[in-house]
């Protein structure tokens, strides 16, 4: 069946959807030798489709949960020789990571060949749950904790933590959950608490939960998760 071109990339694993259409309208994407223009429509396996001059495949669908360590940088490929999260999946897919962790954060962190997916799950507007254990260096006051549970204002705009409680016995580790994706969204609240952060993990996104799965290690997610990430 015929499809938007562009959707037809971001399931092949090739780009996003915004990506796909950015290809399309720098003239990169041809389909039966002629230049594709956005809202054309083709038929894998039927129509050739290529991207400068190669074939688009449709791949295998996939979805995957990575146990992040730190020290592994949330690209496909990174100027700088240092090791990626994709060195750590070893699948004949071009699968890439929803979304980021920063360098030397650790946790959960998901990866596909579905471009749609991807984009549905980073969107803002579902407002997919993300939680995080925060180690600081030190105890973390009940002034502090209140201040967070109430929102406070960063340069780009407020955040106010869906929950947020100190789990440790020395008031040192915090779990906080949040709806926001923005950069480096965790550490700048602390900072603007004056708390220093010298451990941060995701422990879970959406229905997905990292559990007991060991660093620099990945699995399948389950039909169940694919479609509570799906629904929002």
């Amino acid at each position: 069946m015929p499809d938007r071109i562009q959707k037809i990339l971001s399931s092949a694993g090739v780009a996003s959807r915004r990506k796909s259409e950015e290809l399309i309208r720098t003239g990169r994407v041809q389909v039966n030798g002629k230049p594709a223009a956005l809202g054309d429509r083709a038929e894998p396996g039927v129509d050739l489709i290529t991207v400068d001059g190669e074939p688009v495949a449709a791949q295998t669908l996939r979805y995957l949960a990575l146990h992040k360590p730190a020290g592994y940088v949330t690209t496909v490929t990174d100027t700088h020789g240092r090791p990626t999260v994709v060195d750590l999946v070893n699948v004949p897919e071009r699968v890439y990571p929803v979304g980021r962790l920063d360098l030397h954060t650790s946790g959960l962190l998901l990866l596909t060949s579905d471009g749609e997916f991807a984009e549905r799950v980073t969107h803002p507007r579902y407002e997919i749950e993300k939680t995080y254990v925060v180690r600081v260096a030190r105890p973390f006051g009940t002034a502090a904790l209140r201040k967070l549970q109430s929102g406070i204002e960063l340069e780009d705009g407020p955040i106010r933590p869906e929950k947020v409680r100190i789990t440790s016995d020395d008031r040192r580790t915090v779990e906080m959950t949040i709806h926001e994706g923005r950069n480096r969204i965790v550490r700048r609240v602390f900072e603007a608490l004056g708390s220093r952060v010298i451990e941060l993990r995701r422990t879970r996104i959406g229905p997905v939960e990292l559990g007991g799965l060991p660093v620099g290690s990945w699995r399948e997610l389950s039909q169940a998760e694919i479609e509570g990430l799906r629904r929002g």
